[in-house]
C-alpha cells in the first residue's frame, strides 16, 4: 500500500490512477488529519508526501513521522513545488528519501517509488556495530563515541550506518548519492561533502574513522596505519 498526502484533488487523483494502473495499492488523503488517522489503521510501504499543505507543513509531518517508532523506517518521497537546493536538503536531512520537484511526469513519479521500495527492502543485516571507540544501534537510532550519545541527523545516521556495512571497503560517491539520496540527486553537487563533514565533526575523536579517497569516495576503517 501507497500512501499519498496531497491537498490538491487533480494531483491526488491522477497520482492515486499512475500508481494502480502500475499494479500498486494506493490511498490518497486531502489533509494530515485524514492521512494520521489512516496510519493508525495500516502501515503503508511508502509515503509519497506534499510539502505544502493547508493544515501543517510536510517537513513537520516528515519529522513527525521519524520519531513515530511505527513509521520511523517507513521510506518517504517528498513532493515540492519548491526547487532550490535548501529546500531539497532540509527534506532530506528531515528523513525523506528522495524528492521530486512539480510539476512531474506520472513516468517518472512511478520510476522514483519503484528505485525507493527496492531500496528500502534491503534490511540491514546487524543490530549493533562496534569500531574502535564507536558503537551504533540502529535498532535504538543510537550512537556513543567513547560511551557519549552523539545525536546525527537522519541522513547522517544513514550514512554512518552504510559505511559501517561496509567498513574498510572503498565506497564511491556514486554509491552513496545513490544508496541515501537515490534518484535525482547530481553527482557533483556539494550535498555528500557537506553531510561528510558534519558527520565527522559530530563524530568527534571517532571523525577520523572516515577517510577520504580523493578522487574516488570514502572509506571507514578504525585502522589508521
Amino acid at each position: 500500500m501507497i500512501y499519498l498526502l496531497e491537498d490538491e484533488e487533480s494531483i491526488r487523483k491522477l497520482v492515486i490512477y499512475a500508481l494502480e494502473s502500475q499494479g500498486f495499492r494506493a490511498r490518497g488523503f486531502e489533509t494530515p488529519a485524514a492521512f494520521r488517522e489512516a496510519l493508525k489503521q495500516e502501515l503503508p510501504e511508502l509515503i509519497l508526501l506534499d510539502i505544502m499543505l493547508p493544515e501543517e507543513n510536510g517537513i513537520s509531518i516528515l519529522k513527525s513521522l521519524r520519531k513515530d517508532p511505527a513509521a520511523k523506517f517507513v521510506p518517504v518521497i517528498m513532493l515540492t513545488a519548491k526547487n532550490t537546493e535548501y529546500d531539497r536538503v532540509e527534506g532530506l536531512d528531515a528523513g525523506a528519501d528522495d524528492y521530486i520537484s512539480k510539476p512531474f511526469g506520472m513516468m517518472e513519479m512511478v520510476a522514483r517509488v519503484r528505485a525507493v521500495m527496492r531500496r528500502a527492502s534491503v534490511k540491514p543485516a546487524r543490530s549493533e556495530y562496534r569500531a574502535g571507540i564507536l558503537y551504533v544501534s540502529p535498532e535504538r537510532h543510537e550512537v556513543k563515541v567513547d560511551g557519549k550519545n552523539v545525536t546525527l541527523t537522519y541522513k547522517e545516521f544513514l550514512l554512518l550506518e552504510l559505511f559501517l556495512e561496509h567498513r574498510n571497503l572503498v565506497l564511491t560517491r556514486e554509491i552513496l548519492l545513490d544508496k541515501i539520496w537515490g534518484l535525482g540527486v547530481e553527482r557533483e553537487n556539494r550535498t555528500l561533502d557537506v553531510h561528510i563533514h558534519s558527520l565527522r565533526a559530530k563524530l568527534g575523536p571517532a571523525g577520523h574513522y572516515i577517510q577520504t579517497i580523493r578522487g574516488i569516495g570514502y572509506l571507514f576503517s578504525e585502522d589508521q596505519s
